[in-house]
């Protein structure tokens, strides 16, 4: 089905995509730079555009940069005085991230911070409480990214989990790292009570995975019992 897939993605790019030459750009740059295609397609940028621009999003936190493709879409959606916070843990790929955002005119809105998550994510007090979070890190670390996701927001915020389904690995058996980090994620979002959530498949020029979506309902004293 991968060819029907990525045929339609196609077609709906056709008529909800406008060309955009920074995106473009940014993509070619990626893949001249060495980093793998990890990007979301750009009908999937504009959902997650959407969904900043619904929620009224004035600060936003992106775990996991690669090239700044992602970040884009979520600065633009941002108003004058907003604020998107990127954590990239490799080096070289906050550098090519960083030369995409500055030839996007979005550098005043983007601040990109190197180091692995697990250390900068503390470190977040000075941009608190995120109005929305997308995480899409190395996947193993799901449950710490969505621990500090509910510890960083505030009431109603908005967390966005991608690449959840994985081509299906998160029922197989067999224990894949990656799908168990989600697995333990979607099993700890089952008994927080602090959190509303969905998730969807997809399927596209991505291949087959999906996203879940989370609204913080009620804000912790603490991160999990």
């Amino acid at each position: 089905m991968q060819p029907t897939w990525t045929a339609v993605d196609n077609y709906l790019k056709q008529h909800l995509v406008k060309p955009d030459v920074f995106l473009q750009q940014t993509l070619a740059f990626n893949i001249d730079h060495g980093l793998p295609p990890h990007d979301v397609s750009p009908l999937q940028g504009q959902f997650l555009g959407l969904m900043a621009q619904i929620s009224g999003a004035k600060q936003i936190l992106e775990i996991g940069t690669l090239g700044g493709f992602s970040t884009q879409f979520m600065a633009r959606a941002l108003p004058e005085d907003g604020k998107l916070i990127s954590l990239e843990k490799n080096a070289a790929s906050a550098d090519i991230a960083r030369q995409n955002i500055k030839r996007s005119h979005l550098e005043d809105k983007v601040t990109i911070i190197v180091g692995d998550a697990a250390d900068t994510l503390p470190t977040m007090e000075a941009w608190v409480p995120f109005d929305l979070i997308f995480i899409d890190a190395d996947k193993q670390n799901s449950l710490l990214y969505l621990d500090w996701a509910v510890k960083l927001s505030r009431l109603g915020s908005l967390i966005i989990m991608d690449n959840i389904v994985r081509g299906g690995t998160i029922i197989d058996e067999q224990r894949d790292p990656h799908a168990e980090g989600i697995r333990q994620a979607l099993n700890a979002i089952k008994n927080n009570d602090h959190l509303s959530a969905t998730a969807f498949q997809t399927v596209g020029e991505k291949g087959w995975d999906g996203f879940a979506l989370l609204r913080v309902t009620k804000v912790p004293t603490q991160l999990r019992s």
